[in-house]
């Protein structure tokens, strides 16, 4: 399980830059990027209610959903979906809430729930929505877009990185969008 790739982006933009690092900030998210704060950060949820917590510090999506995706004719690549951590040989779906995942030696992340995925998607490739959509066998929406976490301990990330994952205590939890 490691890191393939890190991404940022001070502006409130769909795809992110990928960098060879990242520094992560403890209650805060990722230094530089537009949704670190205490507070959400984003737009919509902006609206809503600004000073609900920010549960979505960082974003980390699975490569193997890029694969997917590329697969079946859609051309992504790291950072292209927004997120801060690409992550390979992780089932970050099929985590519990509150998991908390080890990045390199020190930053430790804390995961809130799934990324629920917007009408961005398709404005940047038609029908990209659907393909990170699924139905379970009894009709439950599954949301393949990645999951939000926040930063519990903060720290420099490189790209190549190990990642270590510790379950919270039972019960497990069901990941939920966030």
């Amino acid at each position: 399980m490691k890191i393939l790739a890190l991404c940022k982006s001070a502006q409130h933009s769909f795809s992110k830059e990928c960098c060879d690092s990242l520094t992560f900030l403890a209650g805060l998210g990722v230094e530089g990027d537009a949704h670190c704060g205490t507070t959400v950060k984003h737009r919509s949820r902006v609206r809503v209610d600004p000073t609900q917590p920010n549960l979505r510090q960082v974003h980390l999506i699975h490569s193997e959903l890029l694969d997917e995706l590329c697969s079946v004719g859609f051309a992504v690549a790291p950072g292209t979906l927004g997120e801060n951590v690409l992550t390979r040989g992780i089932e970050l779906l099929d985590l519990p809430a509150d998991t908390v995942l080890a990045l390199g030696d020190t930053v430790r992340v804390r995961i809130t729930g799934l990324r629920n995925p917007c009408a961005q998607l398709d404005n940047y490739q038609q029908g990209l929505t659907a393909a990170v959509l699924d139905r379970a066998e009894d009709g439950t929406l599954i949301r393949k877009a990645g999951v939000m976490a926040v930063v519990e301990n903060g720290g420099c990330v490189r790209v190549g990185d190990s990642i270590a994952v510790k379950l919270p205590d039972l019960p497990h939890r069901k990941l939920e969008r966030v």
